[in-house]
């Protein structure tokens, strides 16, 4: 039997992490109609064991454990005390963004209406991004422009 040395082990693992592929993930974006693309993501691998404990527990929905605007307000602030550039100004609701979410047996991609003219586009984005191998867009007045948080938004008279 061959022992490897340490050196040896690591030069093993290093190889290896170089064929590591991303998890599909969880998370949040932003959508950039100005340049097409994603910022502002915000992502979490998930893995077939936390799908199976999550359905052993009865919790068929797995979702990115932050909101849109939690993020949105700390990075408004990190830039403010930087005085950098920054996307991150006026409304997060104003901008259009989503959420990618795990449910009974699929990925889902909720985003607002604004989504579906470029639906081809945005696939391709997120099918990168976020590694997934399918998913299902749902649509929700939520994720539409001017909605947001119920605790954001006025109350309606």
């Amino acid at each position: 039997m061959t022992i490897l040395t340490e050196k040896e082990r690591q030069e093993q693992m290093d190889d290896m992490r170089s064929f590591d592929e991303q998890m599909p993930c969880v998370g949040i974006f932003w959508y950039d109609p100005t340049d097409h693309s994603f910022f502002g993501i915000r992502k979490k691998e998930l893995t077939p064991r936390e799908v199976e404990e999550a359905a052993m527990n009865g919790k068929p929905f797995i979702n990115y454990p932050h909101l849109h605007r939690q993020v949105w307000a700390r990075e408004y602030f990190r830039a403010q005390a930087k005085h950098a550039e920054t996307k991150f100004k006026g409304d997060y609701t104003q901008i259009p963004r989503g959420r990618v979410a795990w449910t009974i047996d699929k990925f889902i991609v909720l985003v607002g209406h604004w989504a579906e003219p470029i639906q081809e586009e945005l696939t391709e984005l997120i099918e990168k991004e976020f590694s997934l191998p399918y998913f299902e867009f749902v649509y929700d007045e939520h994720w539409d422009l001017g909605h947001g948080w119920s605790g954001d938004m006025p109350a309606r008279r």
